[in-house]
């Protein structure tokens, strides 16, 4: 396949092992939330966090905790949800991978990017807010504000956007299948949590997004 980048018409972003890495911030507030409902389920870490990042939240918490019945199961994810964005307002550490504000910053003066995530509701909003990238995202879809997965909000912000040809920038396998069923080019940022079998293109760091250009 040939690798014209200038083809494409927007890059569409991870947040997850692409922007950032929160887990080890998440699982110390998931296993507050662990703590504050008490229903005495297994705590969490960053290792295990990363490898359940990219699917949706409420696969997540299945993943976690089978043994909760899911009204239990859907009162800790979202106390889980509550205490990850206090705890990620919070923080004054600089948890982006290197060059990504850089990178994002100077290409979007001729591109365009959005984002789409398996997360929960305002948690993009959030990212936006803490690492200055809210003027830089033109538009974001999510499964906590639709529902739906990966692959339908990809192409539900594609339509949106009007957009013709756009790239998906992510790090798992869970990313490249969406992409697949979504028809949408894949480049696998190969500095994240996941492993994928194939891409169209990889990046080993994000400031390498540049040399597609």
């Amino acid at each position: 396949m040939k690798k014209d980048f200038e083809k494409y018409d927007g890059i569409i972003l991870d947040i997850d092992g692409t922007i950032w890495n929160t887990t080890g911030i998440v699982s110390h507030a998931w296993n507050q939330a662990v703590k504050n409902t008490g229903f005495g389920v297994k705590f969490v870490t960053a290792q295990v966090l990363q490898q359940e990042f990219g699917k949706t939240m409420d696969v997540i918490a299945a993943d976690l905790w089978p043994e909760l019945e899911v009204e239990k199961r859907n009162a800790l994810l979202e106390e889980c949800c509550s205490m990850e964005q206090i705890a990620l307002r919070e923080n004054n550490l600089d948890i982006t991978y290197p060059g990504v504000t850089d990178t994002i910053k100077e290409m979007a003066v001729e591109h365009n990017f959005y984002i789409v995530s398996n997360c929960q509701d305002g948690y993009i909003e959030l990212m936006m807010e803490k690492t200055g990238l809210t003027p830089y995202i033109k538009d974001w879809e999510c499964f906590g504000r639709t529902g739906k997965g990966k692959c339908e909000n990809i192409m539900m912000l594609s339509q949106r956007n009007q957009l013709t040809c756009p790239v998906y920038v992510g790090d798992t396998q869970g990313d490249k299948e969406a992409c697949n069923q979504a028809g949408v080019p894949f480049i696998w940022a190969a500095y994240g949590f996941g492993k994928v079998d194939e891409y169209f293109d990889k990046i080993e760091s994000f400031s390498s997004l540049k040399r597609l250009v």
